[in-house]
This record gives C-alpha cells, structure tokens and sequence, in this order.
C-alpha cells in the first residue's frame, strides 16, 4: 500500500486551474521526482499535500490517513515535512536553536507547563537538545551550533533547512528544488547528502529539481507536469526516452 496517495487532485485560484487530475503514489523507501518546465504547477503540488493550499477537488492519504485539507500542523505530526525553495531558516537564530524548533512539533508539554518548567517540560526540553544535538553531529553540522543560520555558507544553510525538517520525525521529506543556486560541486554534495540522509533515516523523498543529472542519479520514478497536468511518468530511462518529455522539457528531438 502506498505510504502517499494523491486521487485526481485539483488546484484552481478563480478561472485559473493550476494542478488538474494529478494522481500519485510514493510507497515506502521511494524516491520520486517531479520535473516539469517553470510555472508548470510543481510547487503547487507540494502546497496542497502540506495544506497550504486546500485541493479544489481530490483526495490525499497519507500512511492510510486521510489529509486532505488538514491542518498544517497535524499535517506535520503524521509525518510529512518539506523544505522550500527559497530557503526559510531563522537566520538570526543559531543553527542549534533552528533545530530545536523542529523538534518543538512533537512537543507534549502545554504552554503553562512549559512557563513553569515543570519536571516534565525539563524532560522533555532535555531530550529535545540531546536529539537535536545529536541530528546535527550525524549531519556534519555540529561544529557550528552556536552560529546564526544566517552566517552560514549556502551549501550549510540548505542542509540546516533540511536538518530542521528531520527533527520532526517525518517518514516522508519533500524538497522543493533543494539544489537551486547551487554549482556543480554543491550540487554533486547534496546529491550524495540527499541518498545518505534517505537511508539513515528510512525516509521516502519526493523532490522537486531541474538538475537532471541529480533527478536521474536519485530518482526510482519520476513524474512530468506541464501546464498542471502530467504528461509522462515511468523510470529514468523511460523518461529520458520520452519524445513528449524531450519536446516539453529535456530538449529538442532529433526531427526539430
């Protein structure tokens, strides 16, 4: 059974549709990647799995729960985190207190208690910082806790942002063109980061990328939208093979 499930989701803003008929499964320990040329509706796709935009029409499962138009939150406690674009880290937060904030999701304690710092909140925050600390030992990320997120070179920034959405326990990591702005090298890294950090962490990932090699190299399926509908899915190899993809997106065919 798939562990995400999207049914003929639709996305209209007024006499705009956006996402039209979009159907998905991602099943455990998958990678898949969603391609598709600028404004095709990709990012959308990931705002109405985390609710950030309410489907117009269709059905969203995940791990067997239905959570279509769910709230953010408890979107976020069943298990699916993500990472933006445009990176959105605390950035005058150090990166140690970035982390902590993920972690925040799991949190039992009520506001009260953690005002008064009951025995019970003092466990809890104490195991949140020994796992936070932990999480960015296991990253490479350790040596600049006491820094501000903001200070950070790129390549660190985005991995923060990515340690931040693993502190909240997700089973699956969304990631939203995460290689953006980086170059070749950087990429190369985050490609080699993104495998290790699935496997440690017995994650799924759907990623959002226009660097093909990365989409090629990670990807166990991959889906192309174009205008908000898709237009292919399969295999690397079947993607990279399909004229209608090389005519949409990849390049030009050889009869052009």
């Amino acid at each position: 059974m798939a562990l995400l499930k999207i049914e003929n989701a639709m996305m209209q803003f007024g006499g705009l549709t956006a996402v039209k008929d979009f159907n998905l499964e991602i099943n455990e320990g998958e990678i898949v990647s969603l391609i598709g040329p600028n404004g095709a509706g990709k990012t959308t796709a990931f705002n109405m799995i985390t609710n950030v935009y309410t489907p117009t029409k269709g059905k969203i499962t995940f791990n067997n729960t239905d959570i279509t138009g769910m709230r953010q939150d408890l979107i976020t406690k069943t298990g699916i985190a993500r990472t933006f674009q445009n990176i959105r880290l605390f950035k005058d937060l150090s990166v140690l207190d970035n982390v902590l904030i993920g972690n925040h999701v799991h949190i039992k304690s009520n506001f009260i208690e953690a005002i008064l710092k009951i025995p019970k909140y003092k466990r809890e925050e104490k195991e949140m910082l020994e796992k936070s600390l932990s999480l960015l030992e296991e990253l490479g990320l350790k040596d600049v806790i006491n820094e501000k997120a903001g200070s950070l070179p790129y390549g660190k920034q985005r991995k923060l942002e990515i340690a931040r959405a693993l502190a909240t326990n997700p089973k699956i990591l969304l990631l939203d063109e995460p290689a953006a702005g980086m170059n070749p090298t950087e990429t190369d890294e985050l490609t080699a980061f993104i495998k290790e950090i699935k496997e440690k962490f017995n994650l799924s990932i759907f990623m959002i990328e226009h660097h093909m090699n990365m989409v090629m190299s990670l990807s166990d399926k991959i889906q192309v939208f174009e205008y908000g509908i898709t237009i292919a899915e399969g295999t690397p190899s079947e993607i990279q093979n399909d004229k209608r993809v090389i005519d949409a997106y990849l390049g030009v065919t050889e009869d052009d």
